[in-house]
């Protein structure tokens, strides 16, 4: 096995500690049961409900909610996805809470925000993913699959982890077929990681793990037809970046993009002077083509997912979730990609944006739509919630996490504060249904503020002028307020904190930082 950190250095608190040590003792039971002996490992009692749901976790990859035809595009073709939505409960206005892969994937499993997991910035490639020095990133933490498996649940991956030691099944999971490192450069002829072994697979990635993750539904049936199921469905798909957006799609699914216009593709006037790299993407057509078919290769997989739940006579009892790590914009206000492609690194809502829907029939209404903010550090307490089961304690700081699982049952969200956080490297923000305030750490501009109902591209930064001083104090008041409560010191980088992952920004912070001293 590869070497994880010493406990004293990953843990912040005795609760950690523990739970870091028990995650040693499993995992060294699950190796030795690998090489034939035979170990008991108890799981801990089944959630509330006396059926549980099998649970389908579909997690994309850079994808805004603007991608799907249930949020409005009328170019890309998603039938299946739609029909999540239809069956189930839409949310108009998720957000992701931080702008790249390893921190927003981080904060859906754990509930909390980076400031608390320590996860900044996505991992690169070796490092703490593959090699001498791997580690799992999220060690000292009861994440939602270990509490999944210990609940009674077979748990398998396939697809993208980009949180550490890739090489070696986590957190209870028996089935792990994922990716090398979180990058994307293709779909195809790419390495994959199959029973800890390196390989190249010629499929279409997303075709690739949605056939892992039927063999992995029909394998559970097969030899754990008593215990629910959780598979956790992760394409690296439909990305949107650099060289995997300019790779040529496969048919069937370009076909129907071959010649369209694609008239809700952006062609903005100019790119935008913070836009630092993919500028020639920008306003391409056929680059527009291309990402509509690796979303519709992402759709055709949840339809062939939901096939599989159907014949297997599961439908009824499982419950599907749809979502994405974080959103992404394809030359909308003049940006493409994340808030990390630009320089300084930003917080726009169509980096933020994704598409999130619940579907379990007959316990989640049908054709529901849910219009309150809500993000990704509510995912995890709102699921257990819905389950029947609590978030774990989390020490020194509690979970900013809030529990939304009334609307998912079909009760109004009573007494809901519309408001989400970011937080992201040296920068931080609030955003409420009307605005939205930003603080930047050792860069111009240092402080933003937008009025969303009338700026919507967030094209006018209203901050320093007097007629917004009260509006810009009050919010700038609750943003530090919410960092004090939720930061841990050891991961704020605000003051002095570290990262399990390099900081792009850290120069900026350091400066000021030191300013401040």
């Amino acid at each position: 096995m590869c070497p994880i950190p010493s406990l004293t250095t990953a843990s912040p608190s005795a609760t950690h500690w523990f739970a870091a040590l028990r995650k040693r003792i499993v995992k060294i039971a699950l190796s030795l049961s690998l090489l034939g002996f035979v170990i008991a490992i108890p799981a801990g009692p089944l959630l509330a409900d006396k059926d549980p749901p099998n649970i389908v976790f579909i997690l994309t990859d850079n994808q805004g909610a603007w991608h799907l035809g249930c949020y409005g595009n009328p170019d890309f073709q998603t039938p299946h996805i739609d029909r999540l939505a239809t069956e189930g409960i839409r949310f108009t206005q998720a957000f992701s809470n931080n702008a790249v892969c390893s921190p927003t994937r981080a904060t859906f499993l754990t509930g909390l925000t980076p400031s608390q997991h320590g996860v900044h910035r996505y991992l690169v490639q070796g490092g703490a993913q593959t090699g001498p020095d791997a580690y799992y990133t999220l060690e000292e933490f009861t994440t939602l699959p270990e509490i999944l498996s210990e609940a009674g649940y077979v748990s398998g991956l396939s697809g993208k982890w980009h949180l550490g030691d890739n090489l070696h099944p986590q957190d209870g999971f028996t089935f792990w077929t994922t990716k090398t490192h979180g990058h994307s450069t293709g779909f195809l002829n790419q390495e994959v990681i199959d029973d800890g072994e390196l390989r190249t697979e010629d499929k279409h990635l997303s075709e690739y793990w949605t056939d892992r993750g039927i063999e992995f539904i029909e394998k559970s049936r097969r030899s754990h037809p008593d215990k629910p199921f959780f598979l956790f469905l992760a394409y690296n798909g439909p990305y949107s970046l650099s060289s995997a957006v300019k790779e040529p799609v496969p048919s069937p699914w370009s076909d129907p993009y071959v010649d369209h216009p694609l008239p809700s593709f952006p062609r903005p006037e100019r790119v935008h002077p913070w836009q630092r790299n993919q500028h020639e993407l920008i306003g391409d057509v056929q680059i527009g083509r291309n990402l509509a078919g690796q979303v519709t290769a992402v759709d055709a997989g949840v339809g062939r997912i939901m096939d599989t739940l159907e014949r297997l006579n599961l439908d009824e009892n499982t419950l599907v979730i749809y979502t994405a790590d974080q959103g992404a914009v394809a030359g909308h206000a003049g940006f493409w990609g994340m808030g990390d492609h630009a320089n300084p690194i930003h917080g726009r809502d169509g980096t933020m944006h994704i598409p999130m829907i619940f579907r379990w029939p007959g316990k989640i209404p049908a054709n529901r739509v849910e219009g309150h903010l809500v993000t990704n550090y509510d995912f995890m307490p709102s699921l257990l919630s819905f389950l029947g089961r609590s978030m774990p304690p989390h020490s020194p700081t509690p979970s900013p996490g809030r529990d939304f699982s009334p609307t998912l049952r079909g009760e109004k969200l009573t007494g809901w504060d519309d408001v989400v956080f970011y937080d992201f490297e040296n920068v931080r923000h609030i955003r409420t249904l009307e605005w939205k305030y930003v603080e930047r750490l050792g860069q111009a501009p240092e402080f933003e503020l937008y009025d969303l109902k009338s700026d919507p591209d967030e094209l006018t930064n209203l901050a320093g002028r007097d007629v917004h001083a009260a509006r810009q104090k009050q919010l700038r008041e609750r943003l530090h307020a919410w960092f004090k409560r939720h930061a841990d010191p050891k991961w704020d980088l605000w003051n002095g904190g570290g990262s399990k992952s390099k900081v792009g920004t850290q120069a900026y912070i350091d400066t000021a930082l030191n300013k401040a001293r």
